[in-house]
């Protein structure tokens, strides 16, 4: 994905993500701050469960990142089940082996495809955690894993 991107990116994250819409700003900053990974599939390190809250900017990747963050992996519903979802989330845990742990928030009761992968809900999360995961939905659940060389 690129700056020239953005604004069909926000057109399908209107159709797909409704219910959790984010300022134009949000995708346009996380390209300018992290362009290696291309595709509507949006992630960038962060601090270890410090995910942002939706819609907020980051300012900046912190450079004691030390979890990659997968922010948002995207497909039309008409084009859902050709697998390209699985296919860019495979080019974004290959980028993320450089990092010991992923995670994500999932949204959508997509949490089986997401275990597909590894992630799963941690047992020790704090309420700090707990109370931004919330702001993503009621049916939010955040999910990590172990990147595996």
């Amino acid at each position: 994905m690129a700056i020239d991107d953005i604004q069909g990116v926000m057109r399908v994250a209107d159709i797909v993500h409704a219910e959790l819409p984010e300022r134009d700003s949000v995708p346009t900053e996380r390209v300018r701050l992290f362009p290696e990974v291309c595709g509507y599939a949006i992630s960038h390190p962060i601090r270890y469960r410090k995910p942002p809250a939706l819609d907020s900017l980051l300012g900046e990747i912190a450079l004691e990142a030390d979890q990659f963050y997968i922010h948002d992996v995207c497909v039309l519903p008409d084009l859902q089940g050709f697998g390209y979802a699985q296919k860019a989330l495979n080019r974004l845990l290959a980028f993320a082996k450089r990092y010991p742990t992923t995670c994500l928030v999932s949204v959508y009761g997509t949490s089986p495809f997401w275990a597909r992968f590894g992630f799963k809900s941690p047992n020790d999360m704090d309420h700090a955690l707990s109370e931004k995961i919330r702001g993503y939905g009621d049916d939010a659940i955040y999910l990590e894993r172990r990147n595996i060389d």
